[in-house]
């Protein structure tokens, strides 16, 4: 247990050194939400489209966003593996005595590492703009840990993913396959109430659906009513998501 413990350390550790010799990918990631709570979310405000009760709909979106930039990260986490195996540094990860179970869920915290700075550099935008969060320092680190947590589940799917994927092409399609549906099915960008009722249903099995449900209670809305549900989702797809990912984990480098 300790020494599984010691392997997730080491691996976060690599991740933040990485993000301290090059934050660059960071920066340009963070172009593509920026754009979404400074042009679009401004937009459809003006047009007043679609019912947010009295949140402003640029404040009602930003969760969402944050969470859909970090989901992008730990989708495309995976690919990093493909280059890793490539390169031969999985083959020499795979023979030493750490246990697959450790370098799944340690990978896919790292990954979690990255997706947490990529919203820090979103929110002080969100800031400027005058979205209006909840202040609540207890909720800001309640609502991080989530988004921390989250993303290393959406990391272990990427690692699973890996796992079947030969080339680094293939998985670029299918990653970007797998991001869009997750965001538009999701109450990302508008309440699960006007969604046609097939995608109504899509929502109630989608992990990003929960994710962005108790970020968004815990800094924009204060409704904390379906929090203990949304917690209990997100631990059981991250649990289901670091299982699949360590069984499949020796197929990357066959």
């Amino acid at each position: 247990m300790i020494k599984g413990l010691k392997i997730m350390l080491v691996m976060v550790e690599l991740e933040l050194r990485r993000l301290r010799h090059d934050r660059t990918e960071l920066y340009f990631r963070a172009v593509q939400p920026i754009l979404w709570i400074v042009i679009y979310g401004p937009v459809m405000s003006s047009v007043r489209a679609i019912p947010t009760g009295e949140v402003p709909y640029t404040d009602f979106i930003t969760p969402g966003i944050m969470i859909q930039t970090t989901t992008f990260v730990s989708i495309f986490y995976g690919l990093m593996m493909v280059w890793e195996r490539d390169s031969g540094i999985l083959k020499k990860l795979l023979v030493t005595p750490a246990s697959r179970y450790s370098v799944v869920i340690g990978r896919s915290m790292a990954s979690g590492v990255r997706a947490l700075f990529q919203a820090l550099i979103i929110l002080p935008v969100a800031l400027i703009i005058g979205v209006h969060f909840i202040h609540n320092p207890v909720y800001f680190v309640l609502a991080f840990t989530i988004i921390f947590l989250a993303s290393g589940g959406f990391a272990a799917i990427s690692i699973l993913i890996a796992s079947f994927m030969k080339t680094r092409e293939r998985f670029l399609g299918l990653g970007q396959a797998i991001i869009m549906p997750l965001f538009f099915a999701s109450n990302a960008l508008y309440p699960t109430q006007i969604m046609p009722p097939l995608l109504r249903e899509i929502s109630t099995f989608n992990p990003l659906s929960y994710v962005v449900d108790a970020v968004r209670g815990l800094l924009i809305t204060g409704d904390l009513s379906n929090l203990l549900m949304d917690l209990a989702s997100i631990t059981i797809f991250d649990a289901i998501s670091f299982i699949l990912a360590s069984i499949s984990f020796r197929r990357i480098i066959e």
